[in-house]
């Protein structure tokens, strides 16, 4: 039989057990009777929990703890009723997300948000009841239907007719509602509060960091530059602050993967046009994940990302470099967001959108330049950078300068540094002879990868991805190929290409594999390239094959010209003979025709 526990028992217990003892700076935890909710800071509540965790960060979960001796029936709706309570006191102070735990020592009960929630009947540190709210990963679906509905109203009803400047007027939004500007709380307000509230959070936000780069006020600048009307529409303005919350609740968890959000932006607000005015086409999120294994990115690199647009390859990289190096807040990953991610990019507009992601993204902005790679003094910041890795996407027009910038990147990171770049798979063929031996002459092609044809919905060009290892000399090496011709993706309606059976992961390992050994197993589409004949993926001609059909379809051609017939007039001529001057009847079976006229044999 179970050992009675007393209410003070179970209370210093659970004090304990969830690490309410614990010191940790912007939050208030602990256990009593004593303490009310108003010496919380919760003015002019007496309630008095029983237990509490309670962050200054209203965005963060806070918990509430409920206590009963062991003989007591914490199912009845006195307790359950109590414990509601309590949560609502932090809910109606601006707190959205609130845990209550309800313990009587061997049994408890779980809530969310007032609703019941599944939790072990033995108490788990706080850290499983944080974690098991916000890792809820990423809804797509939610963000790609969320960003429609904002798009829409943005346009209709708050007059913004430039593309970037809805995206650009999302993402500071969503940054603020990141750093604690409480959105919400401005729902049944002017447009202005909610303007001034995005803006000042902005600033606030960046005023640390701008120290460090001062090319950071570009995001304020932009925001401050958005053409739109004075939104007098109520509604409009509730339905887009409850649809930016709810994407800032979708992206905020300790599960998030990378998922490039301003990819799925750019997705939905560029539907009608895929390739933005400055010549970018944004990567696919499964690409990156893709090139970020395929040049061996780990913790310790330096990546780089020279024309870098909203920043997909940094935002993945911070990923998974925080992932191995044990999570979010560990020092590592803070060394990582600070220190180890370097992007390029030249648009304004285009680079405010990779700092907002950067934001929106657990950080990592500080060391992002506006500047142009084809430039001396790009290259110049590029050669100060400890670079180890670069993933790229550049614009591939010439107007662009494509292989200027590639050129400059691999001249200007340090020898033995591998580069992976996405071009049009005949890029390098149709490049000058000159700046290709000149490439050739300092670096080292080692391998082309060739992409789904289908990768770039829309854009109506297909790529492959160009792996170099700097200041190595070509010297007539092979270059190694493949194919990954099926990436498992199909198309949405209206949201693009997806991976909605999930088969990319499985995908992706195979070619990871088979590329880092040099062989294609299961397609057998490698191939060695000689660099002094080609510098592309060479596609296998097709064999050559005839059917029988076509065979004497031919021969009567030919048959026909000898004889001096005209093929299209015999051919009338046939038909109408078979169709009029033969036998025809009709059945249940169908209609038939007896080739010849009157006579049945």
């Amino acid at each position: 039989m179970a050992r009675f526990l007393t209410e003070d028992e179970v209370r210093d217990t659970d004090k304990i057990a969830l690490g309410f003892n614990e010191k940790e700076q912007g939050v208030q935890q602990g256990t009593g009777q004593i303490t009310t909710f108003n010496k919380l800071g919760i003015k002019g509540i007496s309630d008095k929990p029983d237990g509490w965790y309670i962050p200054d960060n209203k965005n963060a979960v806070a918990i509430i703890l409920e206590t009963k001796n062991s003989n007591e029936d914490i199912h009845t709706k006195k307790c359950v009723d109590e414990i509601k309570k309590n949560c609502n006191i932090l809910q109606n102070a601006g707190y959205t997300k609130v845990v209550g735990i309800l313990h009587n020592g061997y049994k408890t009960l779980g809530f969310y948000n007032n609703e019941p929630i599944d939790i072990p009947d033995e108490i788990q540190h706080k850290q499983f009841y944080i974690n098991l709210i916000n890792n809820k990963g990423l809804d797509k679906k939610n963000i790609f239907d969320t960003t429609k509905s904002i798009n829409n109203n943005l346009h209709v009803n708050f007059g913004v007719k430039n593309l970037y400047h809805r995206m650009i007027f999302t993402a500071c939004a969503l940054v603020a509602e990141r750093y604690g500007a409480k959105l919400k709380g401005l729902k049944n307000r002017e447009f202005s509060m909610l303007h001034t509230e995005i803006l000042s959070t902005i600033n606030k936000s960046l005023q640390g960091d701008k120290r460090q780069n001062t090319k950071l006020h570009i995001l304020e600048t932009v925001y401050a530059k958005i053409e739109m009307n004075y939104c007098e529409n109520q509604q409009a303005i509730n339905e887009f602050i409850d649809d930016v919350c709810s994407i800032s609740d979708s992206i905020n968890s300790n599960e998030w993967r990378g998922e490039d959000v301003m990819g799925i932006f750019f997705q939905e607000f560029n539907r009608y046009k895929k390739k933005s005015e400055a010549g970018q086409i944004f990567t696919p999120e499964h690409i990156t994940s893709l090139m970020y294994r395929l040049i061996g990115v780990t913790q310790n690199d330096y990546v780089g990302d020279f024309c870098c647009g909203s920043g997909g390859f940094l935002v993945k990289s911070m990923s998974n470099m925080m992932k191995e190096a044990g999570g979010y807040d560990t020092n590592k990953a803070k060394e990582i967001r600070r220190n180890h991610l370097f992007g390029i990019e030249w648009d304004k507009e285009i680079y405010a959108l990779a700092c907002a992601n950067m934001l929106i993204h657990k950080d990592g902005k500080t060391n992002l330049e506006q500047t142009d790679m084809r430039s001396n003094a790009a290259c110049e910041w590029v050669k100060s950078k400890p670079i180890t890795k670069v993933l790229m996407n550049p614009p591939y027009e010439n107007k662009y300068g494509c292989m200027k910038i590639v050129e400059n990147v691999l001249d200007s990171v340090p020898a033995g540094t591998d580069c992976a770049f996405i071009l049009p798979d005949k890029k390098l063929e149709k490049a000058s002879k000159t700046q290709i031996k000149r490439i050739l002459s300092n670096h080292t092609l080692t391998k082309i990868i060739k992409l789904p044809e289908p990768l770039f919905f829309g854009v109506g060009v297909t790529t492959s991805i160009f792996v170099f290892k700097t200041r190595k000399a070509q010297n007539g090496q092979e270059i190694f190929g493949c194919y990954i011709e099926d990436d498992g993706l199909e198309t949405v309606k209206n949201q693009g290409r997806q991976d909605i059976k999930h088969r990319w992961q499985k995908i992706e390992d195979y070619w990871i594999d088979s590329i880092s050994k040099r062989r294609d197993t299961k397609y057998h589409t490698e191939q060695w390239i000689n660099p002094n004949e080609h510098l592309s993926y060479q596609m296998p001609e097709k064999p050559f094959e005839i059917s029988e059909e076509d065979f004497r379809k031919t021969a009567m051609d030919y048959l026909c010209f000898k004889q001096g017939i005209d093929t299209k007039a015999f051919g009338e001529k046939l038909l109408n003979a078979v169709l009029y001057g033969s036998k025809v009847s009709a059945d249940d079976t169908g209609v038939n025709i007896k080739i010849g006229g009157g006579s049945d044999d």
